[in-house]
């Protein structure tokens, strides 16, 4: 049974609720294989911890959800995106932004999703999973503009 992929609306509103902040969500470019080592990438898999989701922040988003949700200032977190920098406060806060997301994977009648693991750009996943989101198919590529910090990438790949 496989997992369907969020709408756009979806994924909008989560960040809206999760973040408290306006929201604007468009189609992006899909992530390139010189984008993985600048993107966030988490894992999500079922109870037997077979790989089902792939999400993908690029730095900008990474940094302005984990800003975001933890109240920091939009000028240190522009400051971390100019410096290609996650800190340790950002780094736990995007932690839990890509644990909610769950929310968006699991489905009524498909398999029970969890986070399994997350990278932070500059570390490197598996490459099963730099592979899932980089594969054309059953993906989403969003740009997601956090009102007062600014906008970057979001990308769902599914293996099923």
């Amino acid at each position: 049974m496989s997992s369907l992929l969020p709408q756009p609306k979806e994924v909008r509103d989560l960040f809206e609720d999760l973040l408290g902040r306006s929201i604007t969500v468009g189609p992006a470019n899909p992530v390139l294989a010189e984008d993985l080592k600048t993107t966030l990438v988490s894992l999500y898999t079922d109870d037997r911890t077979k790989l089902w989701a792939v999400v993908g922040m690029d730095l900008a988003l990474t940094v302005y959800a984990g800003a975001a949700i933890g109240l920091l200032p939009p000028g240190g977190a522009q400051d971390c995106v100019d410096d290609g920098v996650v800190t340790d406060a950002v780094a736990e806060n995007v932690r839990e932004v890509c644990n909610i997301m769950t929310t968006l994977l699991n489905r009524e009648g498909g398999p029970h999703l969890k986070l399994y693991q997350v990278f932070l750009p500059g570390e490197t996943p598996p490459s099963d999973a730099g592979t899932l989101l980089l594969a054309l198919g059953r993906r989403l590529d969003l740009t997601v503009d956090v009102a007062g910090y600014g906008s970057g990438r979001v990308s769902v790949a599914l293996a099923e």
